[in-house]
């Protein structure tokens, strides 16, 4: 059982006979009143997302997700394929279930799919990936003290905000659960 003050991002629960996983989350604590969480929640199995408030000490049992690390293998244009690196077994996923879990992720790389009772319905990509600036504009010295940023492309086509002396051709680091940029590799 958990308790909706203690709900995280990922988080997957059972609410009204269905398995949900929060989205969002927020502790609102207004003037008057008592406080409550804000969430919006996914349903697993049909991908229909609806907003919903509780109060912090409502309790929700918690859903059994498997975790099993597989590797990204291709995008044929409408599934993606991965790999189970144990039995090597394959399954294929749609757009929809994988999301934009693979905007930066390379083919080859391992991925945790997440399932509930057999049932896959996402993909968790690793936490730190390295990826090279295929697309920025070039790097200029000057103005470092404000940490000016600059949008650069990296080669899974993802864009994010890169500082000024990034220039193509770099490794970076990037985490991707926040989407951003860490540091040159």
């Amino acid at each position: 059982m958990v308790e909706a003050g203690d709900f995280r991002r990922g988080l997957t629960i059972e609410y009204e006979g269905q398995i949900f996983q929060v989205i969002e989350f927020l502790h609102v604590k207004p003037g008057k009143g008592a406080a409550f969480v804000r969430t919006k929640l996914k349903n697993i199995k049909t991908g229909a997302v609806i907003e919903k408030t509780f109060r912090p000490d409502e309790r929700m049992p918690l859903a059994h997700i498997e975790r099993r690390e597989m590797q990204y293998l291709y995008n044929d244009g409408e599934l993606y394929y991965f790999m189970d690196t144990q039995t090597y077994e394959q399954i294929a996923l749609n757009q929809e279930m994988v999301g934009d879990a693979l905007k930066f992720v390379k083919e080859n790389m391992t991925v945790t799919v997440l399932s509930h009772n057999g049932v896959v319905f996402g993909v968790e990509p690793p936490r730190f990936v390295e990826l090279e600036v295929i697309d920025t504009e070039p790097g200029f010295k000057g103005d470092t003290q404000t940490g000016a940023t600059k949008p650069a492309k990296v080669e899974t086509g993802a864009v994010i905000q890169v500082p000024l002396f990034i220039n193509v051709g770099d490794k970076i680091k990037i985490d991707t659960s926040t989407e951003e940029y860490l540091s040159r590799v």
